[in-house]
Formats: C-alpha cells, structure tokens, sequence
C-alpha cells in the first residue's frame, strides 16, 4: 500500500506542530512551507479547510491512509461512545500505534515496518498487520529471535514516555494493551470533532 515518504518536515511546518515527533528541522523553521511561509498576514481559512486540515493531520500522524481512516470512522460511528473519541481509540489501538507507545520504535513508521517484518508477537502469536486491532489484555512482544536487535535495544533505552493503558517489562520485552486509553490519556493534538463534522457532511 502506498504510504507518504516524502519529507517529513515540510509536513510538520504546514501543520505547525511537530507531528512526526522530535524535529530540529522544524524547529528551525517553525512557520509553512513556501515562498511565503514566514509572512504572518494570509487570509482567514473557511470552515471546510480547517476541517480538512485536522483530517490530514490525523491521518499523516498516524500514518493511515484515506480510505482505511474513513473505514474507521464508520466504524467510530457505529459504535457507542462519542464518535470523535472512539476514532482516536481505534487509531491507539492499532498495532503499530502501540508498538511504537511501548517504546519499541521511536517512530510509528519504524513501528509499522518491525510489524511487517514480523518482528512483533501478540498474544505469543507472530502477526504481520500493523493495522491490526488490539484488545484491552492483549500482550505485544518482541520475537525471541528479534529481541537482540540494535534498532529496537536503542529504541527501548531512549524511550521514556509512560501511558496509564501501557504497561511494558523490558526483561522480557513484552508489554500489555491494559485497557483502551480514554480521550484525556491521548497526547496527540487533534480536534476530532471537526474530522466528524467534515465526514457527517
């Protein structure tokens, strides 16, 4: 499947936001890309290109393509619970999302790659599918043969971010989907309900 391999900080300036993660780039030159970028007077932006830009972001955040993220909003509206709120749901609980919270990948690109390369077990189970969806109980781990390398042992020693709905043992390099993370334990800056109100249209 296709996925965005350009650069990552021309993409993070036209949101503002650092969205890939650590970016001294960006830090750089925090302002849009463009002939223009710097210039602070551009016109005021309408409704739909505000909700549009927070799809973008959404999905360039968590690496998802467009007709994968609107099978998971009509799965969000189907659902019970608020439909914005249950999408970042979905979205955590992803298998590459997770791989990459655990501290196993410093990206979610290099997370979705360790999936893919059947670097990642669940439940003892090899699985293949970064976009597989996790369970509240399921145990994610390393596979034995994949524990010894270097990318994931400098990922694990420079991870140090800690979620309530993660837990993670760094001797056995298994970690468990305690629970699906409420709104209010999810980090990213993403305004859901405009991505709902740009889909209900």
């Amino acid at each position: 499947m296709a996925r965005y391999t350009g650069p990552k900080t021309k993409i993070a300036r036209k949101f503002g936001e650092a969205i890939f993660g650590e970016d001294k780039s960006f830090e750089k030159r925090n302002y849009p890309p463009g002939q223009h970028g710097a210039n602070k007077r551009r016109g005021k932006k309408s409704e739909y290109a505000i909700q549009l830009m927070e799809k973008q972001k959404a999905k360039y955040t968590y690496g998802i393509l467009e007709r994968q993220f609107r099978g998971l909003f009509k799965k969000a509206r189907t659902a019970q619970g608020i439909t914005g709120e249950v999408l970042l749901q979905l979205c955590e609980s992803r298998l590459d999302n997770v791989v990459y919270r655990m501290g196993i990948s410093p990206s979610r690109s290099g997370a979705r790659q360790l999936v893919s390369h059947r670097h990642i077990t669940v439940n003892g189970e090899l699985v293949n599918i970064p976009s597989y969806q996790l369970k509240a109980g399921d145990v994610v781990g390393v596979r034995e043969k994949s524990k010894s390398l270097e990318a994931i042992e400098r990922s694990l020693s420079n991870s140090s971010q800690v979620y309530e709905w993660i837990t993670w043992n760094n001797e056995t390099k298994q970690g468990t989907y305690v629970s699906v993370p409420a709104r209010i334990q999810i980090p990213e800056n993403i305004n859901e309900q405009f991505i709902v109100e740009l889909y209900s249209k």
